[in-house]
């Protein structure tokens, strides 16, 4: 058995093969989403942000609708996509610099910047590394060490597009840039570098849980392999 096919969901995985009007967990997880979204765009503390920083969100939300048919997630995928854009949608009601956490973090440590921002960056590498494999796993099939490449080269280039839609977006609405302060550089030229690189570092951890989890799995295959036929497990130079 090829390791990397270990961990990666296929069709079958819960959730993969499950039309939506059967799907309770997923049923759940969209309604709940959806309420607290709203939830979170009343009243935002600058309106103009909020738009900007929420297109990539309906777009993902109409991305998912539209392919559903065609192609399913599994609730695993879901539910860290879904938690990714929690993270995301409470940052953007505060405009991502005046959250409740860096308000604490300002008058307990006196820090001079928001790192909720920074956080929500990391948490893209991290939860969205898993979605992206099972996406290239079941399309693309099964090929040696790309199921753990691919899915970080995806974070990458995303968290470029993302910071080029996000100016894009700023520019459209009218928000001029001024200094370090363009769409929350908070004074840091190297926002957007540090930004993406937060995202990396996230998925780097990724791929090393799924990496460790599928070695642990590989062990367990083997060793209920050997158990079932009787025989004993050899080590790398075939001895007992």
């Amino acid at each position: 058995m090829r390791m990397h096919t270990l961990y990666w969901p296929d069709r079958t995985a819960l959730g993969a093969d499950i039309p939506f009007r059967s799907n309770r967990l997923l049923q759940i997880s969209v309604v709940v989403f959806s309420l607290y979204w709203i939830f979170m765009g009343i009243w935002p503390v600058q309106r103009s942000l909020w738009l900007v920083e929420n297109l990539l969100v309906v777009a993902l939300a109409v991305l998912l609708v539209w392919t559903y048919r065609k192609f399913r997630f599994s609730n695993q995928s879901y539910l860290f996509i879904l938690l990714f854009l929690v993270l995301h949608t409470f940052a953007t009601h505060y405009s991502y610099a005046t959250t409740p956490i860096d308000e604490w973090l300002k008058t307990t440590f006196h820090t001079k910047r928001s790192y909720y921002d920074r956080f929500v960056h990391f948490a893209f590498g991290l939860l969205w590394v898993y979605p992206f494999g099972e996406l290239y796993v079941r399309l693309a099939g099964r090929r040696g060490a790309w199921p753990f490449v691919v899915p970080a080269a995806i974070v990458m280039a995303l968290s470029a597009l993302f910071e080029i839609t996000e100016a894009a977006g700023a520019i459209i609405v009218g928000q001029e840039p001024k200094g370090g302060e363009f769409v929350g550089m908070q004074g840091d030229v190297f926002d957007t570098q540090k930004d993406m690189f937060a995202a990396f570092i996230g998925a780097l951890l990724a791929i090393a849980w799924l990496f460790l989890r599928q070695r642990r799995k590989r062990g367990e295959l083997r060793s209920a392999a050997f158990a079932e036929s009787g025989e004993a497990p050899t080590t790398g130079n075939g001895r007992e």
